[in-house]
């Protein structure tokens, strides 16, 4: 039988090493159980080392029923990959980031250099997720993650995703206020809190900081300097990594190549 003094050790260690517990509170499936899962989860996160700050930025929090609504309408990820291509205005993004990789060139050689990734891809995802940072979302991020983790539908998946997002609130990394999709993704390439904490390596609001800590997220993802991206070939590992969505990815890489001239 484990020792109170033994379990609070486990915890201690939980902590140090930033990894989601084991155990949760229960989930819900509408707004009437919010208050009282927060409740639970704020005195479970405190054991686990979760700070002050952050325990009642998350108090602070309401039910984010825009967000639980996004969440159960992702059409266009069941579209066909041509249906895809044309919702999401693939095409635009090829011809704007054209235009952007010319423009930019010397902050995308730079990239390259540090991380081994082209601009293409890059360029693809972030005119992909914000339209080459024009729409970044107005969600409150805390609200839509700890909303997500109440929620039973994914509750395992975001409730790690919070973790990191309250550990980062409690550091003054993240603002309690900070705003973005309704996920909880950040920045102008729409960065989850998890990735954030991982690869982030600049400010995600500014497009130098998004494009390199991206090129990070795909370096850590096994991206080989110098090597194919498209299906099939070698780098096209790390873009799936980015998006679980088949036709997501593929169109990113196929907009990638055309960008970078394939």
């Amino acid at each position: 039988m484990r020792t109170i003094k033994g379990l609070f050790v486990a915890l201690a260690l939980t902590a140090a090493a930033g990894a989601t517990p084991a155990y949760a509170v229960k989930c819900g499936n509408s707004a009437s159980g919010y208050e009282a899962w927060k409740q639970a989860f704020a005195a479970e996160a405190k054991a686990n080392g979760i700070n002050n700050k952050a325990i009642s930025a998350l108090m602070a929090t309401g039910y984010a029923s825009k967000t639980i609504h996004a969440d159960r309408n992702q059409k266009s990820f069941k579209l066909s990959y041509e249906k895809f291509k044309q919702v999401r205005g693939t095409a635009t993004i090829v011809r704007m980031g054209k235009g952007l990789k010319k423009k930019h060139a010397a902050m995308f050689q730079k990239i390259e250099a540090k991380y081994g990734v082209p601009a293409g891809p890059l360029i693809a995802i972030w005119g992909m997720e914000t339209a080459f940072g024009k729409f970044t979302g107005n969600q409150n991020v805390l609200a839509a993650v700890a909303t997500l983790a109440y929620d039973c539908r994914r509750s395992e998946f975001f409730t790690e995703h919070l973790y990191h997002m309250l550990r980062l609130v409690g550091s003054g990394r993240i603002s309690p206020s900070a705003k973005g999709a309704m996920h909880g993704e950040l920045g102008q390439t729409q960065f989850m809190p998890k990735s954030i904490a991982l690869y982030a390596v600049g400010d995600l609001n500014s497009r130098e900081g998004a494009l390199a800590s991206t090129a990070n997220f795909l370096k850590a993802h096994g991206w080989r300097r110098g090597a194919g991206y498209l299906p099939g070939q070698p780098n096209y590992g790390a873009i799936q990594g980015w998006n679980a969505a088949s036709v997501y990815q593929r169109a990113i890489a196929e907009m990638g190549a055309a960008i970078d001239g394939g």
